[in-house]
């Protein structure tokens, strides 16, 4: 038997093919690899044993049935007398090997195994037609077998006939599409029912169609059933626009596959990406306000470990500043930060400069934002877009692990108004207690091993992630300067007149520097968590001056932090006299020597206008009368008695400005010899120097003490 391979086409035989055919034929046939002449093809087929058979037909005579041609000569003859393909077959061969395969692929299981079976009885007639057997027998021998029609395996022979063997199998597979009659339904009422059903009201299907059945009563429609109806509307309207109608955009946003972004072609600290989060907790503040606490994170987009966060009564551009300040403190600055345009993070001092920041007022004279100073490139992103900001996942995590922490029971307020617990509002964690637990839950979080993320691999945490990575990467750090960007500012604050300190939040701040700016206003930057870590003072201006740390206060009856507070105040007294010494390095008798003696006086002009002498009438001078002799003697002995000298010398009187003197002077010689004086002795002291009075008169002290040393 000549293999299928060297007879692909055998199935052409199918249908009406010829089986039969006499020399002359195949002699005028010019087959490949035969005789021309009908002596020839006798005399070939007698030599070769071909089959034969007697011809039916006026005038008799043999036979010969084509499989016992040579294959050239088989396949050559097939094709010549090949019948006429029908419609079906036309239309199916019309189609590539390509086309026909992707057709057979989008078929359902079921289909795909019939076309199997089919095969198998095509080639069953095939192997038995190959042999020899006529191709009726064979046909009829596996229908047998097989259980099949005659006439349906000669449809499948019609399938496959100009296809290769390789191509069989999709041929034979199953075209029938089910019954495709469409049943009437009027344009009016089809348009009704989908006006009524695609609305974001979201209405049941059953009460659009009893409405326009209703209508279909009075206007006669045509109106198929319901189901019909129902299956019709999602076979010819998309899902996408019905969930449009229905849901919303967000709903059919959802529809559409989510972009799987890879975060391996970072390293640590890189990239990160910031959030904010209301916890579903209630808190007491210091204050004794009750409300839901907001914290703000930053997290490490290449290993998904929160990097910092900071946590206020709402969401605003301080804790954000913060709480990047607390990321580049400890970790370094990034290169790129992924952020939503919400307030808190669009606002200028955060952002400002940064292109496509479209958010508030941009103006060009704008400041640039801490992230444009430090040289990171931001990218907005969608709010409420878990795939643009991974850090909403963890969020998600922290809802569940966190809130719902058996610390945090009956301050739990549930995830949405309906779904309040037993226990809702019947306690409010303290703010240190809450801090202090999420603290610790936030490091587990990072700490858990196992993660599935692509960097974690399924055995490693963030931590170790962010650890691996973070050793071998190019870190920026901050200098000190940079490090006060991200402090909140605090404009306006007044310098006491008194001592030069500052107030602020309930606490004080001094440096030796405020003094030259005593009752002037100034910036202070600062962190509201560590206001004990002192201030960072500006000019108005944005000149930086200096720190000035806090002063802690004391105890009434705390002994030892008075007598550290007097010996710091001695000190800093001690450096004032040094610098004093320092500057002033003549002494006023050097400084009058100095001054030049003014040149003799000139001669006064001569007046060349004289003013005429005008009368002057007093108008209080009483007219002159004669004094009598009594009255003479009297005013004489009265102004003998005034200018006669008394015989005791009074006491000299010091007057109340000498005596605050040598208290200011005897109060000097205490503190220059470490003697312990009253903190109220040294305020008024301080207050006393201040005066034009001391000034006065310690300055005419100096000079007599230098007169007597150069006398001496």
């Amino acid at each position: 038997m000549a293999p299928l391979g060297d007879h692909m086409d055998a199935t052409q035989t199918a249908g009406a093919l010829r089986e039969w055919f006499t020399a002359a034929d195949l002699a005028e046939f010019a087959l490949p690899g035969l005789p021309t002449s009908e002596r020839g093809v006798r005399k070939r087929a007698t030599a070769e044993r071909w089959m034969t058979r007697d011809r039916n037909g006026r005038g008799g005579g043999t036979e010969y049935h084509i499989s016992a041609l040579p294959s050239a000569a088989h396949i050559a003859l097939t094709l010549k007398v090949s019948p006429k393909q029908t419609a079906a077959t036309e239309q199916r061969n019309e189609l590539s090997r390509a086309e026909l395969w992707a057709w057979f692929e989008q078929l359902p299981d079921t289909k795909k195994a019939k076309a199997r079976d089919r095969l198998t009885v095509v080639e069953a007639v095939m192997a038995l037609y190959q042999t020899g057997m006529a191709k009726d027998l064979a046909v009829t021998a596996v229908a047998n077998h097989h259980k099949v029609g005659s006439s349906t395996i000669y449809t499948w022979l019609q399938l496959i006939e100009r296809r290769e063997r390789c191509d069989w199998l999709p041929a034979l597979a199953p075209r029938h599409v089910g019954r495709t009659v469409t049943i009437e339904c009027d344009s009016d009422a089809w348009d009704m029912l989908k006006s009524d059903y695609l609305r974001d009201s979201g209405p049941n299907f059953s009460d659009c169609y009893r409405r326009v059945e209703k209508a279909a009563v009075l206007r006669g429609w045509t109106l198929p059933s319901e189901r019909t109806l129902q299956r019709r509307l999602a076979a010819t309207i998309p899902p996408a626009v019905i969930v449009l109608a229905r849901e919303g955009a967000d709903a059919v946003k959802r529809l559409y596959p989510a972009q799987e972004r890879d975060r391996s072609i970072f390293h640590a600290l890189q990239a990160v990406n910031a959030d904010g989060h209301r916890w579903d907790i209630w808190v007491r503040w210091e204050d004794g306000e009750v409300s839901r606490p907001c914290m703000t994170a930053f997290q490490d987009l290449y290993s998904g470990k929160i990097l910092s966060w900071r946590v206020d009564r709402t969401m605003n551009g301080g804790a954000v500043r913060l709480a990047f300040g607390d990321l580049v403190e400890q970790w370094g600055i990034p290169e790129f930060c992924w952020l939503d345009n919400g307030r808190e993070f669009a606002n200028k001092w955060f952002t400002g400069g940064t292109p496509t920041r479209y958010r508030f007022t941009v103006r060009d004279e704008d400041p640039d934002g801490i992230l444009k100073q430090l040289g990171v490139e931001v990218h907005w992103t969608q709010p409420y877009s878990g795939q643009s900001k991974p850090i909403e996942r963890a969020f998600r995590d922290f809802a569940q692990n966190i809130a719902k922490h058996p610390a945090f029971d009956g301050a739990y307020t549930g995830n949405s108004p309906v779904d309040k617990p037993e226990s809702y509002g019947s306690r409010a964690i303290p703010v240190e207690d809450y801090v202090a637990i999420a603290r610790s839950e936030i490091m587990a979080h990072n700490s858990r091993v196992g993660r599935q993320s692509k960097i974690c691999g399924g055995s490693l945490s963030f931590d170790a992630a962010f650890t691996a990575s973070y050793i071998k990467a190019p870190i920026r750090k901050a200098t000190e300067e940079q490090r006060r960007l991200w402090l909140l500012a605090a404009e306006g604050v007044s310098v006491s007149s008194r001592d030069g300190s500052i107030k602020l939040m309930g606490n004080r701040y001094w440096a030796d520097f405020l003094h030259l700016f005593a009752g002037d206003k100034v910036a202070a930057r600062f962190d509201p968590d560590f206001l004990h870590d002192g201030l960072h003072i500006y000019r108005m201006d944005g000149a930086y001056l200096g720190h000035a740390p806090v002063i802690e206060p004391a105890g009434f009856a705390d002994a030892d932090a008075a007598r550290e507070h007097g010996r710091q105040r001695k000190r800093w007294l001690r450096a004032a006299r040094e610098m004093l010494d320092a500057e002033r390095r003549m002494s006023p008798q050097a400084v009058a020597a100095m001054v030049p003696a003014e040149a003799a006086p000139t001669d006064a002009p001569q007046a060349t206008v004289i003013a005429l002498t005008r009368p002057v009438h007093d108008l209080r001078r009483v007219p002159s009368r004669d004094v009598a002799p009594e009255m003479e003697s009297r005013r004489a002995a009265e102004v003998a008695e005034f200018r006669r000298p008394t015989t005791a010398t009074p006491a000299p009187q010091v007057s109340e400005a000498d005596a605050r003197f040598e208290r200011a002077m005897s109060l000097e010689l205490a503190l220059a010899t470490d003697g312990e004086i009253g903190d109220g002795q040294v305020e008024w002291l301080e207050r006393y120097r201040d005066t034009p009075e001391y000034r006065a008169r310690l300055r005419r002290r100096k000079e007599l003490e230098e007169f007597e040393q150069a006398k001496a």
